[in-house]
C-alpha cells in the first residue's frame, strides 16, 4: 500500500502521518487545557503568575506529545542527546547572551520583584519606567506613560536597580507651598489641614504633616506631606495641589514671587549719576 511505503530506516508514511497527527493534537490540547486554567483561575491568581501556570501546561503538553512521537518515528535517544549536545555547544558560543537574559528570567519570576501592571522604574533614576505589561522568559515589556511599547532584556532588568511604585500600599507625596511673610502662617497650614481632611484617598495613619520649614529670602517656606494609598498617589496630589492654591488665594493668602531689595549707599550720588 501506498501509506507503508518506507521514508526511511523503518518509518512509513503512516507513521510520519500519526505522529503529525498527535503532535497537532497536543497543540491544542496544550491551548485548550492553558485556555481553560486561564478562565478558571483569572479572579483566583494574579495575572503574571496565570501567564506562567498556563505556559507550562502548555509547553508540558508539546512534551508529553514530542514524546510520544519519537518512538514512532524511531528516534534513538542516545543520538538524539549527542546532537543536542553538539547543537548546544554552538548555540552556546553564539548566543551567550540568551542564555544570560533566561537565567535572569528564571531569577525574576522566582524573586518576584514586580508583577504585571505595576508602576516600576527599571535602571535607576534615569531609566524606563512604565507599567510592567509581560514578564517573559527572555524578556521584560513595559508600556510608558507616553503609550511607547518598549522591551527590556532580562539580564538588564535583573541586575539593574528596580523601583516599584506599587509594591508598598501607601506612599507619601510633599509640597513646598511659600506665603508672603505679612500672610498669617497659622492661618495657612489650618486651611491646609483642613483641605488634607476633606479628601477620602488622604490617609490618616501615618499622619499629615504640615508645618514651617524654613523662612526664606522672599518667603515663608510651608512643607506639606501626605500619605496616600499606593494607586491612588498621582491623583490626590494633582487634585490636592491645585486646592490648595485656590483655596490660600480665595482667603487672601498669596504665593510670592521672588524678590530683592536693592540698597544704595549713596542715594543722592545716584540720582546725579541718572
Amino acid at each position: 500500500m501506498m501509506l507503508d511505503r518506507i521514508l526511511y530506516g523503518g518509518v512509513t508514511v503512516s507513521d510520519f502521518i500519526v505522529s503529525v497527527i498527535i503532535l497537532f493534537a497536543a497543540v491544542m490540547i496544550g491551548k485548550a487545557v492553558s485556555l481553560r486554567i486561564r478562565h478558571s483561575l483569572k479572579d483566583k491568581v494574579s495575572k503574571d503568575r496565570l501567564n506562567t501556570i498556563s505556559k507550562i501546561v502548555y509547553f508540558l503538553s508539546l512534551m508529553i506529545g514530542f514524546l510520544i512521537v519519537l518512538p514512532i518515528l524511531e528516534f534513538r535517544i542516545s543520538g538524539f542527546l549527542v546532537a543536542g549536545g553538539i547543537l548546544g555547544i554552538i548555540i552556546g558560543f553564539a548566543s551567550q547572551s540568551i542564555v544570560t537574559n533566561l537565567i535572569s528570567g528564571v531569577f525574576l519570576t522566582f524573586e518576584r520583584p514586580f508583577r504585571v501592571d505595576d508602576v516600576v522604574r527599571l535602571g535607576g533614576e534615569n531609566g524606563t519606567m512604565g507599567v510592567v505589561e509581560e514578564i517573559k522568559i527572555i524578556s521584560t515589556t513595559m508600556r510608558t506613560f507616553e503609550g511607547v511599547y518598549v522591551r527590556v532584556p532580562n539580564e538588564k532588568v535583573f541586575t539593574g536597580n528596580i523601583t516599584n511604585f506599587l509594591e508598598n500600599i501607601a506612599r507619601r507625596f510633599e509640597y513646598d507651598v511659600g506665603i508672603r511673610y505679612k500672610d498669617d502662617a497659622d492661618e495657612a497650614m489650618e486651611l491646609i489641614k483642613e483641605l488634607i481632611e476633606e479628601q477620602p484617598m488622604a490617609l490618616k495613619n501615618p499622619e499629615p504633616q504640615v508645618f514651617v520649614e524654613q523662612l526664606g529670602g522672599s518667603a515663608v517656606e510651608l512643607k506639606v506631606r501626605v500619605w496616600a494609598p499606593s494607586t491612588e498617589w498621582f491623583p490626590l496630589r494633582m487634585e490636592l495641589l491645585w486646592k490648595i492654591k485656590k483655596e490660600l488665594e480665595e482667603n487672601g493668602i498669596q504665593v510670592p514671587f521672588n524678590q530683592q531689595e536693592v540698597w544704595f549707599k549713596n542715594a543722592l550720588q545716584t540720582e546725579e549719576e541718572r
